[in-house]
């Protein structure tokens, strides 16, 4: 081999393991954040909801946070989220999880229910279960807001 082609050939691997050494240590430095929270609504037209929680990151960040849904569609109802669960995407950092996510959701319960729903902000999403008690009905669409108490 040829000077130039040791040369092209050892620029090409240094390209390759940069990029993935890169890739790698990125992913490393993701964190897997879980929220748990409680939250009321209600709703006829407009449905409005306020709740607390708090994020745990597996990288040791906390947070304590407080909860605002917003929203409006054909839906009726009034019910409590007691035992909230949610798992956002993987992320750099617990400050990307604040802000406001869109929703779209549909639902319907009496008495004792479980709901589910996904929402997205950019890159972050976030998957909401929860078990709790009330009546409601309908299909909305709005902003789950999520700040730092």
């Amino acid at each position: 081999m040829n000077k130039r082609s040791i040369i092209s050939k050892t620029i090409l691997l240094a390209s390759f393991a940069v990029f993935f050494l890169g890739s790698a240590a990125a992913r490393a430095s993701e964190t897997q954040c879980k929220m748990n929270f409680t939250m009321k609504s209600w709703s006829v037209f407009y449905k409005s909801g306020k709740g607390q929680g708090n994020i745990t990151c597996d990288n040791g960040q906390k947070a304590k946070v407080r909860l605002r849904a917003h929203g409006g569609g054909l839906t009726f109802g009034k019910d409590k989220i007691l035992d909230g669960h949610g798992t956002f995407s993987k992320t750099a950092d617990i400050k990307d999880l604040f802000g406001s996510y869109a929703t779209a959701e549909t639902h319907g319960g009496a008495g004792d229910s479980g709901a589910s729903q996904a929402m997205t902000k950019g890159d972050v999403s976030l998957a909401l279960t929860g078990s709790g008690k009330g009546v409601s009905v309908g299909i909305d669409f709005g902003s789950f807001k999520i700040s730092k108490i």
